[in-house]
């Protein structure tokens, strides 16, 4: 699952995800992937951190406070200054960080780390 409020990151990250072969599931809006979350948990989730109307932060908080989805492998993306500070307070050894931009050989080692071959 992608979930990214700008839509021009969020098409062009579902064609390179398409071209590592894997079907990403793009939602525009947290609290709506929250919603498909409860009712379909994805494999793994990359998260844009600035984003409204809830930002990353938040959106992870409420994931991880969904029962059974607290091993659920995240892959923050974002071009927040902020976020080593962030993660070192958070401590989930489930999250990642990509910087954008990201290369595709960059998002393709990072998502292989959670995922087989597509």
């Amino acid at each position: 699952m992608l979930v990214e409020d700008d839509r021009p990151i969020l098409e062009m990250m579902d064609l390179l995800i398409r071209r590592l072969s894997y079907e990403p599931v793009l939602m525009p809006d947290g609290n709506a992937a929250l919603e498909v979350i409860r009712r379909d948990p994805p494999a793994l989730i990359l998260l844009d951190i600035m984003m409204v109307p809830i930002d990353g932060w938040t959106f992870l908080k409420r994931l991880r406070e969904l029962p059974g989805m607290q091993d659920l492998p995240v892959i923050l993306f974002t071009a927040a200054p902020e976020v080593g500070e962030r993660m070192m307070q958070i401590r989930d050894p489930h999250v990642s960080v990509l910087h954008k931009p990201v290369s595709l050989d960059v998002l393709k080692e990072t998502i292989v780390k959670y995922l087989p071959a597509g």
